[in-house]
């Protein structure tokens, strides 16, 4: 009798270990790592699809923060977390497929411990300077440069706000000093206080500033003008006269999670942010900001991370673009 009820006994903590293993996801709160500091782009899209995805998957889904290296302190540890789908991370440009390039020694292998999930926006960088520099052209900014040093703040080593104006330099044949900051937010207070000269900003997080004229918008690093400030001409058309002719340097962000992630989850969190990403009101809202929403099945969005880290590593080699 015993025996039979210690049968029983295993039977049931059997039944149970299959029963919790077999909970549908997700069965905990998530949370999405932004690596740079609040106020950015990233931030802002991030808290966009945090607010809007909750409901569908009936879990609180938050938002940290977890600034520093260019990304790599929040993507070290997106990578080191538990495969379950429950820590994600906001994947850019910079941390999926430039920072490879500029680091030797990173925590992380962006090609080898992320799960792409979804593509979810591109953003035009606009390039801004403060409201009192002598420059109201992108024409007079590159004059001024020739004349006198001039600096430009980034969000980061390796980030799109960096190459942005990388090229920007590198075409123009002028000389830049670069300022990084751990993200837009303490990039933009500076520049509005005139510490530095300029910024390749995400439209996301600069454009507030320039409608509200504490800065001015010069131009926007897309292959077309912005729907959210189409008074801003392209750098391309702006500054041709100055070899800028074809320029093009755009933001992305998407949402990747820990090598090992189950493919289910992967595929829920990729229908659930499709979703919300056709909803009318986060159109809406990326639009305001500059962004646009793409979406797309993982695969899509690995094979755009695959391109642009060929891309934008071909030009840190040929530039010689180092960390300072």
């Amino acid at each position: 009798m015993l025996t039979f009820l210690r049968g029983l006994c295993g039977l049931g903590l059997g039944i149970a270990a299959v029963a919790l293993n077999a909970q549908p996801f997700p069965s905990k709160p998530l949370r999405i790592v932004v690596p740079f500091a609040p106020g950015g782009s990233t931030d802002i899209v991030a808290r966009i699809l945090a607010d809007k995805l909750a409901g569908p998957l009936g879990q609180p889904v938050l938002v940290e923060n977890r600034a520093g290296a260019a990304g790599n302190i929040g993507a070290e540890a997106v990578a080191r977390s538990a495969p379950d789908g429950t820590t994600l991370l906001m994947a850019t440009t910079g941390v999926m497929a430039v920072n490879n390039a500029l680091y030797k020694n990173l925590g992380y292998d962006a090609a080898k411990d992320f799960e792409p999930v979804s593509f979810t926006t591109s953003i035009t960088n606009v390039l801004a300077v403060p409201t009192d520099l002598p420059a109201k052209t992108l024409p007079e900014l590159v004059a001024l440069a020739k004349k006198q040093p001039l600096s430009f703040a980034s969000s980061g080593a390796g980030s799109s706000t960096h190459l942005s104006a990388e090229l920007f330099r590198s075409l123009a044949g002028i000389e830049l000093l670069h300022i990084p900051y751990k993200g837009s937010g303490q990039a933009l207070a500076d520049l509005m206080a005139g510490r530095v000269s300029m910024i390749f900003d995400n439209m996301p997080s600069a454009l507030p500033y320039i409608r509200g004229g504490k800065l001015r918008g010069l131009a926007v690093t897309g292959s077309k003008r912005s729907s959210a400030a189409p008074e801003l001409p392209t750098v391309s058309e702006a500054g041709a006269q100055f070899g800028l002719a074809g320029y093009e340097s755009l933001s992305w962000s998407g949402i990747a999670a820990p090598a090992g992630t189950p493919r289910d989850a992967i595929l829920r969190l990729n229908r659930e942010i499709a979703a919300v990403l056709a909803l009318t009101e986060v159109r809406q809202k990326l639009a305001e900001q500059g962004a646009d929403p793409v979406g797309g099945p993982p695969e899509a969005f690995a094979e755009h991370i695959r391109a642009e880290r060929d891309k934008w590593g071909r030009l840190v080699r040929e530039r010689g673009i180092t960390v300072n």
